[in-house]
């Protein structure tokens, strides 16, 4: 970045620099800032759109605020990285060597300005009145700020936390940040209430926050930094509720993310290197674009299919080409599993058939609609399960939790595919059933194919044994049934063990016979699955095991949150490695 593009930004070490600045010094940090998350994001991938919407709003918040002492809560965190340079952490963004050295997400441990490790949705304002409240019983008296947006009043508990801020009776100043998106587009009622209210420059004879309880302030240009300024210092230290609107824009300053917000929501790196690139030959076949081929063929036979997601469609590789195909096949619940889940529910139990795809880290926060909607009411939804495995993402987006988290609600089944033959099985088989809800863990990659599967999915916990051998026998468990592959030729190699190998399929149960016939023969089993071992698959095998002489080996996560810890460093911690894996067998053996 040329020199003339710090200027201004050399002089800001913390917040209380900025109250030194005058307002045209204001913007052309906000022209730096804006610059250097650009080219930091395009390095090392990360939220573009939102934190590029979120510049001016963020520099008038902390000119007026006083941070650490006042307390400013980010929802998601997809809109911290100004904050982020503003309270210590430029050396983050302007040095690239530097660029990993801070999370993507708001984090304590960096910071006194930083109140909680965030990464899920519509939770900030729930946070704050925490903060609030807790300060109005120690007898505090500094400004509780929480900042929400790209669609999260969707999301149940910004709702709830809207209901119960509006009545706390002291200081609690709510910026709903309207960009008119979500992460893909915005949906549903409260989409079409922020609409009008924008439409209307704030003055609407039905306003939902002033029907709360909520001083309302409406700011049409969230980019401007003097308006900003003078909303922000007439509502500070004010001793009730307030709620401030203000309309910005998602991906400003950067025209192609301003036109087509939904794919620079988040970026991989070098992105915008390539975007004028023209389209490599075909599309690689992969999970996703055999999810989409197969709904779009049911439907086409006539099937009441529909797909269903909370927001997230990238995730699943659903463009909007695809959406469009769908028609009222398609349904976007906003940021909001919950709904999800348990619209899903009654949809089966009217004769549709739902299948609603989530990233295994959103699961956790519908596991009451999981258990109660759709499990003990056994209505026959459909659920794909992406991303779930072990990874060196962020805390806050780990996809470890999903197999114990789904495996011991009753009713449900979950299931594990190793190849794409077996995943369009599976699929075939739930959407046509009618006894059971049913997800699937979609692996990463197609690694192999070409075997055909037979398989009857109605008779539940049925294991297949691949290859039938002695002494040891490796359960792998989906996207590690290569890994088991790997350690069975490992042992051939090291030790002179012909394992057996045994492809499960079922997470959610054991089959009891095949396990049983193993003690004829067997004097060690391992588990290998790609996700936590506390109340995992592999502990069902360990219990079925556990009266008997047989040794019983996991391999799997520790029940922890890493944070950006290397795949390398994970596998030897997890004795994941297969020379280790080997090592372990050969002392038990």
């Amino acid at each position: 970045m040329p020199e003339t593009m710090t200027r201004v930004l050399d002089k800001v070490n913390s917040p209380a620099d900025l109250k030194e600045l005058g307002i045209n010094e204001l913007y052309d940090l906000s022209q730096e800032m804006r610059e250097l998350i650009i080219k930091k994001v395009n390095t090392i991938g990360g939220h573009f759109g939102p934190n590029l919407g979120m510049v001016e709003a963020t520099v008038a918040l902390h000119y007026v605020f006083n941070s650490p002492v006042d307390k400013i809560v980010f929802d998601v965190s997809h809109q911290c990285y100004p904050h982020k340079i503003l309270t210590g952490r430029k050396d983050g963004y302007l040095n690239s060597d530097n660029y990993l050295k801070y999370t993507g997400y708001t984090a304590p441990e960096e910071t006194d300005h930083d109140l909680f490790k965030v990464g899920h949705t519509s939770t900030s304002i729930s946070l704050a009145t925490g903060l609030a409240k807790g300060r109005d019983l120690v007898g505090g008296k500094e400004n509780v700020i929480a900042i929400i947006g790209d669609g999260s009043l969707t999301g149940g508990e910004a709702l709830e936390g809207l209901n119960n801020a509006a009545t706390l009776g002291s200081n609690i100043i709510i910026i709903v940040n309207d960009n008119d998106m979500s992460i893909a587009e915005n949906q549903g009622g409260i989409c079409n209430m922020l609409t009008e209210l924008r439409e209307n420059n704030g003055e609407v004879e039905n306003n939902f926050f002033k029907a709360l309880g909520y001083e309302y302030h409406y700011i049409s240009d969230g980019h401007n930094i003097e308006s900003l300024i003078e909303t922000f210092t007439k509502v500070k230290d004010s001793d009730h509720p307030v709620l401030i609107h203000m309309h910005t824009i998602k991906g400003k300053g950067f025209k192609p993310a301003e036109v087509d917000k939904e794919p620079f929501h988040w970026i991989l790196p070098n992105t915008l290197d390539h975007l004028n690139d023209a389209p490599s030959g075909e599309p690689k076949e992969s999970y996703e674009s055999i999810t989409k081929d197969y709904i779009l063929k049911k439907i086409a036979d006539g099937e009441p299919i529909v797909a269903m997601n909370a927001a997230t469609p990238g995730v699943f590789g659903w463009n909007k080409s695809f959406r469009d195909k769908l028609g009222i096949h398609y349904v976007d619940t906003g940021i909001a599993e919950q709904q999800a889940v348990a619209m899903a529910s009654g949809i089966a139990k009217r004769g549709g058939k739902p299948i609603l795809g989530i990233m295994s880290s959103f699961v956790q926060r519908t596991y009451d609609q999981l258990s109660q909607d759709l499990a003990l009411n056994n209505n026959p939804a459909t659920l794909l399960i992406f991303w779930g495995g072990i990874s060196n993402a962020d805390a806050t987006h780990l996809c470890t939790f999903d197999i114990p988290l789904i495996s011991n609600i009753p009713n449900m089944v979950y299931l594990a595919p190793t190849c794409k033959e077996e995943y369009v099985r599976m699929l075939d088989w739930s959407v046509n059933q009618n006894d059971y809800p049913v997800a699937i863990r979609v692996p990463f990659a197609i690694t192999y194919s070409g075997v055909e599967d037979k398989t009857d999915y109605s008779i539940l916990n049925k294991f297949q044994m691949v290859e039938q051998g002695e002494k040891v026998a490796i359960i792998a468990l989906g996207s590690f049934f290569g890994k088991g592959k790997e350690v069975k030729a490992l042992l051939q190699e090291k030790l002179g063990i012909n394992a057996t190998l045994i492809n499960p399929k079922f997470i959610t149960g054991v089959d009891k016979e095949m396990l049983e016939s193993l003690k004829s023969n067997h004097s060690v089993v391992i588990t290998l699955e790609d996700g936590e071992l506390d109340g995992g698959f592999g502990e069902k095998i360990t219990r079925f095991y556990g009266n008997s002489s047989m040794k019983v080996l996991n391999y799997g996560s520790h029940k922890e949150f890493t944070d950006r810890t290397s795949m390398d460093e994970l596998y030897t911690r997890y004795r994941l490695k297969n020379d280790l894996i080997v090592e372990d067998i050969k002392n038990l053996v």
